[in-house]
């Protein structure tokens, strides 16, 4: 078993002052995998404090410096991509392949270094008023509180844009995987980033997490997670009037029009399923135009069940556990709400799937001719649960859709090209993916309403840690 009791404060790894062991299971057998400490409150004020220390001279660096930084961490990320696949796989359950391929993938990583290479840290505000210009700066040292579901791609999504904004940080990962950050944090220390630059300290959302959103020492909080705790952070924050940066969940809607292609349907549950659900971006609800809406469902149950459950450890494509017994418990009881409430269980259930005793499994669940306002329908689920709704009109698809208090990322699947632009504009939500197409390189993640207020990734990323100041005068270099 691993034991990880330290944490990393200003460029060592040191003992917690007060030790309070935190064991971590592995999902897929229950079995304890690691042990690590939760920090107290002088943990995070060491941390803080190192932060703190170190951002005068970090922030005042040429870009071109910290860019050389961030380029040597990538050179030994890659170098250790599958030790970090197989951390995540060991502590949130993904599949091993899954887990090296997309959860340890380095996009964030090279998407924040092409951001910071093209990025104008100082610009002229108006060509008609010489000397009059705009500088980008760090807005100083950030709180990082970041989730359990793609732990290392949040991690790495917030500390490199961070890193090359010229800010120091705190990292608090999620207690239920936080091998996956404790293992970044030695590449950034063989990478030369200086002490206190970058600092990690475990704890819960109760203790360390509600200290760094109080803290006066920090400027601004990163927040990844649920709806409810990025709430009770912004509360937190409030009288130190921090900024505060939330990406939080999501009820995506995906509408299936009849024209839609011969895979729109397969590739939708599949989305749904991947990562065992564990995604606020997944397509969780989809809308099925009626003419081919019983079609799609026996689609969607054939998917269903087709899907492989089963350790992470296995080769071969499949979906392994959920995170964890209070993870489990929830969506069994969502599932079996589905049920009392009338929706048409088309395949899965409550109970581990076949075979499978032990382990926080679950059954590829679809329900079909679910009505709006069902539990189901309305409550992110964070699991292989896929919700189908019958429509009539584009105008019904759309309504459906937009209401929910989420608005993270919708999708469309259709070969029309005027009413794909005509719903990407109409879908309140920060998102919207058509036809299976992924977003360019350096477009920004976020939502509206209750899915949050931040913009991550691309220049956007960047510039969440910056703040502009204006300045007279400047004279010509």
């Amino acid at each position: 078993m691993i034991e990880r009791r330290e944490f990393y404060i200003d460029g060592a790894w040191v003992a917690p002052t007060a030790s309070r062991d935190f064991t971590v299971i592995n999902p897929s057998t229950e079995e304890p995998a690691a042990v690590i400490s939760l920090g107290g409150e002088a943990d995070t004020n060491a941390a803080v404090a190192a932060a703190n220390r170190a951002f005068a001279d970090w922030s005042t660096t040429a870009p071109d410096e910290r860019i050389a930084i961030v380029e040597r961490a990538l050179e030994i990320y890659l170098r250790r991509k599958d030790e970090m696949g197989d951390l995540i796989s060991l502590e949130m359950g993904a599949p091993r392949t899954m887990a090296r391929r997309s959860q340890a993938d380095e996009c964030n990583i090279v998407d924040a270094l092409a951001a910071a290479r093209d990025f104008h840290w100082l610009r002229p505000t108006d060509p008609k008023t010489p000397g009059s210009m705009i500088a980008m700066e760090a807005i100083g040292t950030i709180g990082m509180i970041t989730p359990w579901n793609w732990p290392i791609s949040q991690v790495t999504l917030k500390v490199f844009p961070a890193l090359l904004a010229g800010c120091t940080m705190v990292l608090k990962p999620s207690e239920y995987a936080p091998l996956d950050a404790m293992l970044l944090a030695d590449i950034l220390h063989e990478a030369g980033v200086p002490k206190g630059v970058f600092n990690l300290v475990n704890g819960d959302g109760e203790g360390v997490g509600t200290q760094l959103s109080r803290h006066p020492g920090i400027d601004m909080i990163s927040f990844t997670g649920s709806t409810r705790a990025g709430i009770a952070i912004t509360k937190a924050a409030a009288d130190s009037l921090k900024r505060v940066s939330l990406e939080l969940g999501g009820k995506g809607a995906n509408i299936v029009f009849a024209d839609a292609d011969d895979r729109a349907v397969q590739r939708g549950v599949r989305h749904c399923f991947n990562n065992t659900g564990q995604s606020c971006n997944a397509p969780t609800r989809m809308l099925v135009e009626r003419s081919i809406y019983d079609r799609a469902v026996e689609t969607a149950r054939e998917v269903a069940e087709a899907t492989r459950v089963g350790p992470a450890h296995e080769e071969g494509p499949h979906i392994g556990p959920l995170v964890n017994e209070r993870q489990f418990d929830r969506v069994q009881a969502l599932i079996q709400k589905g049920i009392d409430e009338g929706a048409r269980l088309v395949a899965g259930g409550v109970g581990r799937p076949e075979g499978l005793n032990r382990g926080f499994f679950v059954r590829p669940t679809v329900f079909a001719d679910v009505v709006p306002g069902m539990t189901v329908e309305r409550e992110e689920i964070f699991g292989p649960v896929l919700s189908m709704i019958p429509f009539d009109t584009e105008e019904e698809a759309i309504a459906i859709a937009n209401d929910t208090p989420y608005g993270l990322t919708n999708y469309v699947q259709s070969q029309n090209g005027a009413r794909r632009n005509r719903l990407a504009r109409r879908l309140r939500s920060g998102m919207v993916e058509m036809n299976g197409k992924s977003r360019g390189a350096g477009a920004p993640f976020g939502g509206v309403k209750a899915s949050g207020l931040a913009r991550e990734g691309g220049v956007w990323g960047l510039e969440e840690y910056l703040t502009p100041k204006s300045i007279s005068d400047w004279a010509a270099e």
